[in-house]
């Protein structure tokens, strides 16, 4: 019995030598462990390059001291990132964002869902009463780090939400060159 058995996986093996993958008179058997050797019975799947869904969508590519490469255009300093446009935020710090420096995110159709706020390179805490102005005006606000908001930012407009983002640039010398380089 056991001969027989390694008589049949012998053949089976010259056959897979001498028909191509596609026209095996067998289908291969997953339920073993691969060797390198099994290779040759699979296909091997290579991706090259993935377009984007929607080229329409912002996406930050990098960013630095100075400021941000949005969707492959430089945007000095600070900016406010909008469902299909970048304009200059006049902001220097995060104790210089006030009721009406957000109110260009409430003015929109069609309706921000979430504000991203990139504060820097370190969290800080806005004032309650622009959370609250906000918040009345049903629209969430996501505070944090400017690397981190910048992240959050691609990953929410890659899910197809409606998300505004208000970025200061990180002083010193934090800079990525790549948004891809941080996820390697």
């Amino acid at each position: 019995m056991a001969a027989a058995f390694v008589l049949r996986s012998q053949y089976r093996a010259r056959l897979a030598l001498r028909c191509p993958p596609a026209q095996l008179p067998w289908a291969p058997r997953r339920g073993h462990r691969l060797t390198p050797a099994d290779d040759e019975l699979y296909q091997r799947t290579r991706i090259s390059l993935l377009q984007r869904e929607s080229p329409h969508d912002m996406y930050i590519d990098s960013y630095n001291s100075r400021g941000f490469t949005v969707n492959g255009n430089r945007v000095l300093g600070p900016c406010a990132l909008l469902p299909h446009s970048v304009v200059q935020w006049n902001v220097g710090s995060h104790q210089d964002i006030t009721e009406e420096s957000f109110s260009l995110f409430w003015m929109l159709e069609p309706r921000i869902e979430i504000v991203v706020v990139g504060t820097g390179d370190r969290t800080e805490r806005l004032q309650s009463h622009l959370l609250r102005a906000m918040r009345q005006r049903g629209i969430a606000v996501e505070v944090q780090d400017t690397p981190n908001a910048c992240a959050t930012f691609n990953f929410l407009c890659h899910e197809g939400r409606v998300t505004g983002a208000a970025l200061i640039p990180p002083p010193g010398g934090a800079a990525l060159t790549s948004l891809a380089q941080a996820a390697e």
